[in-house]
C-alpha cells in the first residue's frame, strides 16, 4: 500500500511528516469568562507527555497548538514532552486570543502588532524554546487590512529569526488569501474533513503552493466512532455545550444523529484495507490533496498509537474518493 510520506509547508522547506499531532486536548479545560467551556475535560499531564514521546516515535514530526489551549497550558506541557528533541520536531502555533491564564479564561482578542510580539515573547517562553517553526494568527475573522499589517509583521518576525513561517487559521479564503500573498506564508490552517469539504480553500493552497492544515480532520471525534448518539459529554467538554459554529452536535450535548447516519453510510469505505473509521477519515484527507496535513487531537498513547497507524496505510483511492461523493450525495 501507498505510504503517505512527508509533506512541505508551502515553499518553505520545512518538512512535517503527513500526519501531524493537534493539542488542543491537552491543554485541559479553560473557558469563557461566562462559563462556556474551550476544552474537552479534564486531562492527564503525564499521559500526554506520554502520548506526544510515542507519536514522536511512530514518526510523527509535526505538532500544532496554540496559546490560548487551556490558556497557555498546552504550550507548557508540549515543551516538557519534546525537551531534547525540540529540534527533531516541527512546531505551530497561534496568537491573537488573549487568556487569563491563572483563572484559565479566554478573555477577548487582539489584533494589533504590538500584541503579536509580546504574544510571540510569551509563547517562546512556555514553549522553552528560541524559535517557532509556523506561527498563526488564530482570529478567523480578523480585519483582512489589519490582517494585512500582520502579515507584514510576520515577516519582521521572520527576519528576526523568530519565526521560520507563517499562516492564518480561518475559513474564508478571502481572509487566507491576504496571508497568501507574504513571501513566507507557508500554510492555511482550516477545517476539512470527509463530511466537511472546503474546495475553495484546498484550491486555494494548490494554487499558491501552501499547506493545507486540517484541523477537525476526525469532525469533533464523530469520526472515530465513538460517540453514539444522545450519550451526553462530560463537563468542560466544549461539545457538550456546543458553540453556533461547531456542527455535528446537538445542544443537548450529544452527537447529531443525522451526522451519525453519514458516518455510518460512510463506515465501509473508510474502513478498507484494515484501516479504523478514524484511519479512514485521515486517509479521505490524504487522498483529497497531496497539499493536506490532518492534525488530529489526542489525549492518550493509544489515540496516538490509532492515529499514528495510519500513516502506514496510505491514502485511500481515486475511485474511493468517488465513492464518498455519492455516498454523500456531493
Amino acid at each position: 500500500m501507498e505510504n503517505t510520506g512527508n509533506r512541505t509547508l508551502g515553499n518553505s522547506g520545512i518538512d512535517v511528516s503527513a500526519l501531524g499531532f493537534g493539542c488542543w486536548a491537552i491543554g485541559g479545560e479553560w473557558s469563557t469568562a461566562d462559563g462556556q467551556p474551550l476544552g474537552w475535560g479534564e486531562v492527564d499531564d503525564e499521559e500526554s507527555v506520554r502520548a506526544v514521546r510515542r507519536a514522536l516515535d511512530l514518526g510523527v514530526t509535526f505538532f500544532d497548538t496554540a496559546d490560548a489551549y487551556g490558556a497557555g497550558h498546552s504550550e507548557r506541557v508540549l515543551a516538557r514532552a519534546l525537551g531534547k528533541r525540540r529540534a527533531d520536531v516541527v512546531v505551530a502555533t497561534k496568537w491573537g486570543n488573549v487568556v487569563d491564564e491563572e483563572r484559565r479564561l479566554l478573555i477577548g482578542g487582539d489584533d494589533s502588532p504590538a500584541y503579536a510580539r509580546r504574544a510571540l515573547t510569551a509563547s517562546l517562553r512556555r514553549l522553552d524554546t528560541d524559535w517557532i517553526d509556523l506561527y498563526q494568527l488564530h482570529l478567523a475573522d480578523a480585519d483582512p487590512e489589519r490582517a494585512a499589517e500582520l502579515r507584514d509583521t510576520c515577516e519582521e518576525f521572520v527576519r528576526e529569526g523568530l519565526i521560520r513561517a507563517y499562516a492564518w487559521s480561518t475559513d474564508d479564503p478571502a481572509r487566507a488569501a491576504v496571508f497568501a500573498a507574504g513571501e513566507h506564508c507557508a500554510a492555511v490552517q482550516h477545517r476539512l474533513n470527509v463530511l466537511q469539504d472546503a474546495p475553495e480553500l484546498v484550491a486555494l493552497c494548490e494554487e499558491s503552493g501552501l499547506a493545507s492544515i486540517n484541523r477537525s480532520p476526525l469532525a469533533m471525534g464523530l469520526l472515530t466512532g465513538g460517540r453514539p448518539a444522545g450519550r451526553a459529554l462530560g463537563a468542560g467538554d466544549i461539545r457538550s455545550v456546543p458553540p453556533a459554529w461547531l456542527q455535528g452536535f446537538t445542544p443537548e450535548g450529544g452527537a447529531d444523529p443525522e451526522w451519525l447516519a453519514r458516518v455510518d453510510a460512510l463506515r465501509e469505505i473508510l474502513t478498507s484495507g484494515g484501516r479504523t473509521l478514524a484511519q479512514g477519515a485521515l486517509a479521505w484527507l490524504w487522498a483529497r490533496s497531496p497539499r493536506t496535513v490532518p492534525i488530529p487531537g489526542f489525549r492518550s498513547v493509544a489515540q496516538a498509537e490509532e492515529n499514528a497507524g495510519a500513516i502506514a496505510k496510505g491514502p485511500l483511492t481515486a475511485a474511493q474518493l468517488t465513492e464518498v461523493d455519492g455516498v454523500l450525495g456531493r
